[in-house]
């Protein structure tokens, strides 16, 4: 395959797990029920602790490249956040290689360019990507807890938010990525788009890629950014699953 670390539990048929900057433990909890019917492959991504360390930076084109090799087998595949960009940059350029895809809040920024909310998302996660620990305070904490992460009040941020944060300092930023979601919708790879309805500007992106993907959209609160914590998600994305295994 390729020296990436991918866990695997369950038994049945295969759902591969990306997640985004947070890493898998955080990000899947609350799916582990899937490992009685599916098969879990919880993928590290570079520069998370089994996998290597990432070659030079956090970039989605390398992570497509690495996907590409974890698809061999035509999975499911559920992504999450920054993990969504690598993701749909190897199903665009090899459909049959995926057999469903789950696309949890992801950057993509450029399918509401003008939306405010938008727009106003972009600026934040570019500019904790460029700036890291060295961006306005201000702006620091608003991305840090829509993004979800833990603790984030008036005081001193705790390390481990701060460590996330130098992990994706420097990461190619979402909005330099070009995609054909047409190629996804015209070789008819079923899609569930699914948000967790805290954030106006996530919406709006996964209504949007619902629409050119012609998905089928869940909203899930209750978990904030990590949607598969969400009461009932596991459940939805389950059904999901199920009907998506007898097409194609």
């Amino acid at each position: 395959m390729n020296d990436l670390v991918v866990h695997r539990v369950g038994r049945g048929p295969e759902v591969v797990l990306v997640h985004g900057g947070a890493g898998p433990r955080a990000t899947w909890a609350g799916m582990e029920s899937l490992a009685e019917r599916w098969t879990l492959l919880s993928v590290y991504r570079r520069g998370f602790e089994p996998s290597p360390p990432v070659r030079g930076r956090h970039d989605f084109e390398v992570d497509a490249q690495d996907l590409a090799a974890v698809f061999q087998g035509r999975p499911h595949v559920v992504a999450h956040s920054y993990g969504v960009l690598g993701t749909l940059l190897a199903a665009v350029r090899d459909p049959a290689s995926v057999r469903s895809l789950t696309l949890i809040e992801p950057p993509l920024y450029f399918l509401a360019p003008t939306d405010p909310e938008v727009v106003r998302l972009k600026y934040l996660g570019d500019t904790v990507l460029t700036d890291g620990l060295d961006a306005e305070p201000d702006s620091l904490r608003e991305f840090l807890t829509l993004s979800g992460a833990p603790g984030i009040g008036a005081g001193s941020l705790p390390e481990s938010a701060r460590a996330a944060v130098r992990r994706a300092q420097h990461a190619r930023l979402p909005g330099e990525i070009q995609l054909d979601l047409d190629v996804l919708r015209r070789n008819g790879i079923p899609a569930l788009v699914a948000s967790g309805a805290h954030t106006a500007g996530l919406e709006r992106i996964c209504d949007a890629l619902a629409a050119a993907l012609s998905a089928e959209r869940l909203i899930a609160p209750g978990a904030g950014h990590f949607v598969a914590a969400a009461p009932g998600f596991t459940d939805r994305l389950e059904r999901f699953l199920t009907a998506s295994r007898t097409i194609r």
